[in-house]
């Protein structure tokens, strides 16, 4: 004898995009009135300060604003560049040591040549270095797996460590003063190397790079040759070798290009707004960034609402600890309740329950 499950689950089609918003759109609603909830119950706090706190925390002063756009500006800088590289179902876990290289290849270019150059020459054999920096820490894993069929995820993660302890060697090299342990501002009298400031913001630039660099890589992914490549491999390897497409080829110059485009964003930091070199400047960024891929569909355009997000709610959570007085750790939870939403609701939109009528038994 055998009892019906009283429910049973489905792939759905595609719903339209209204649809699919409405789901994600409540999913947003629902996590904050659970969050009202916790806060009420755990702090005795009102949740409607609390929701304010967090967009003062983000866009409360002109400097808080600036300094938001910056984040969200790096965050979806490196969000681009592991996005080929998951749409073609390569696990690139690497990005923040790619970021990493980049910052450490500028950082050895603006201590070693700055002086010794022209400004506007060193920018670009620091742009150079740092491009080149990160192409060749994406390249290594995506030829070992295009060669030997390596674990890309084990690979790209062994990356991180190495690029953390080649920092950790140089910065020790290059302490100032001997002894301190660390770099402190590069070139901070002469200034060499410092990416020009536009507009009176040294943010700007940032922001501007990124904006084009999106605006490409949405063209790249759905309207090139290479992109088209990407969404085939993607789907099914063989069925791309059966379509004359160079899968191995494929791999490799994806891989290639999201290096490239993470040791760029190594330049901006350290030459653009941070100005220094440490193992943390890129603070966990290249882990988040998979999570705002995901959440986009590897849609460019996508993830700059994605990115805001998570910039606003960790900008926010900062917010919250210092005005009420409360442990981090509450703001992480409220941040975690709405990412446990928003992820949760995708499973709605890709699937569906049905519920039988009747759980009757049947031999």
């Amino acid at each position: 004898m055998n009892k019906k499950s009283l429910f049973h689950i489905t792939k759905r089609d595609a719903l339209p995009w209204y649809q699919a918003f409405a789901i994600r759109g409540a999913a947003i609603l629902l996590a904050l009135i659970v969050c009202a909830l916790v806060t009420m119950l755990l702090t005795g706090e009102n949740p409607i300060s609390v929701y304010g706190t967090v967009f003062y925390g983000a866009f409360g002063t002109a400097r808080k604003t600036w300094v938001t756009l910056q984040n969200l500006a790096v965050l979806l800088g490196i969000s681009l560049a592991v996005t080929p590289a998951f749409k073609m179902r390569f696990w690139n876990i690497g990005a923040e040591g790619q970021v990493l290289i980049g910052c450490l290849a500028t950082a050895a270019c603006m201590i070693c040549l700055g002086g010794k150059l022209p400004n506007a020459v060193l920018i670009l054999i620091m742009l150079a270095a740092a491009i080149a920096a990160g192409a060749l820490w994406g390249f290594l894993p995506a030829f070992f797996k295009a060669k030997w069929n390596t674990n890309e995820t084990l690979f790209t993660l062994m990356m991180n460590y190495i690029a953390t302890q080649l920092a950790a060697f140089f910065i020790i090299v290059w302490e100032v003063p001997k002894g301190a342990g660390k770099i402190g501002i590069i070139n901070q009298n002469s200034e060499a190397g410092w990416l020009p400031v536009i507009g009176g913001q040294k943010y700007l630039l940032v922001i501007l790079v990124v904006a084009v660099l999106t605006g490409l890589m949405y063209v790249y992914l759905n309207y090139s040759k290479h992109g088209y490549e990407i969404a085939v491999v993607g789907e099914s390897r063989r069925t791309a070798s059966y379509a004359g497409i160079k899968v191995d080829r494929v791999i490799v110059r994806t891989m290639v290009l999201s290096g490239a485009v993470c040791g760029l964003m190594g330049l901006m930091l350290t030459a653009g707004t941070d100005h220094t070199l440490t193992t943390t400047i890129v603070g966990g960024r290249g882990f988040t960034a998979v999570m705002v891929s995901w959440l986009a569909k590897f849609n460019p355009l996508a993830m700059v609402f994605t990115s805001l997000l998570l910039v606003v709610l960790s900008r926010g959570a900062s917010e919250i600890s210092s005005v009420f007085s409360l442990n981090h750790s509450f703001a992480d939870i409220l941040t975690g309740i709405i990412l446990f939403f928003i992820i949760g609701c995708e499973f709605f939109i890709n699937y569906k329950v049905q519920f039988r009528s009747s759980g009757k038994k049947e031999a």
